[in-house]
């Protein structure tokens, strides 16, 4: 078996589904931060003087932010991972506690499974990928130990990091992981079902979407429908080259 074949398989697009081991990827090590602090205007617009932070201004920010109430419930923010020029930006919903503990996003059973979904269209993650979540500290869980999306308010206080972080690295194409992502970045609430399949842009740079890897976790049978999508951002990516 080959290795793109062994790879399709292992996204449930071959009648057997067979999760492979722990993917073999050094995680990218990201440069060492010099703190400062960082003085926002008071009374002013937060959106303005994060949209003019440089790359190490953003995440000395982003890692001493107590602006809303996740900070106070989440072991460290997870700022971002990846090559910080790429051509494919890939956003989740947040961490969990897996990237709780470790301060990267995607690095439990779903970061496995994303691995997989990158190596399936010849991608690898930390080349020419950059990963990150809408919010940037870990939602709390619910009485069954299940994660709660994060809050519109949450959202709204957290997403211009991430709108920095898309300035800063100026991606090619954006694939929105799950339907609080997707909803997020195009300021609508649908269905995630009514979201696939169609091209949208933000702020000029084309953007799909397609499932969270961890709901595919629970739903293999939705892979194919994941493969489709990362089929069209394969070709979406072809024609802007």
């Amino acid at each position: 078996m080959n290795r793109e074949e062994a790879v399709l398989r292992e996204l449930n697009l071959y009648p057997l589904w067979k999760r492979r081991g722990e993917v073999a990827s050094a995680p990218v090590q990201e440069a060492e931060v010099v703190e400062q602090k960082i003085e926002m205007p008071p009374n002013k617009n937060r959106e303005q003087p994060i949209g003019e932070l440089s790359w190490t201004e953003l995440k000395v920010t982003v890692r001493s932010c107590a602006t809303c109430k996740l900070r106070a419930g989440c072991t460290q923010t997870v700022f971002g991972v990846g090559d910080e020029k790429a051509d494919w930006l890939f956003v989740g919903e947040g961490p969990g506690a897996d990237e709780d503990a470790l301060g990267e996003p995607f690095v439990g059973q779903a970061g496995k499974l994303l691995d997989n979904m990158l190596a399936a269209i010849k991608l690898k993650r930390g080349n020419n990928v950059y990963i990150a979540n809408i919010v940037k500290c870990k939602p709390p869980v619910d009485e069954s130990g299940k994660q709660l999306p994060p809050k519109p308010d949450e959202i709204a206080t957290c997403l211009p990091y991430l709108q920095r972080q898309i300035g800063l690295i100026r991606p090619k194409v954006i694939v929105a992981l799950g339907k609080t992502a997707a909803n997020a970045l195009l300021g609508k609430e649908a269905t995630l079902g009514s979201l696939r399949g169609t091209l949208y842009e933000y702020q000029g740079v084309p953007l799909l979407v397609t499932y969270h890897p961890a709901y595919l976790l629970r739903s293999p049978m939705e892979k194919a429908k994941a493969w489709q999508d990362l089929c069209l951002a394969v070709e979406t990516m072809k024609g802007l080259n």
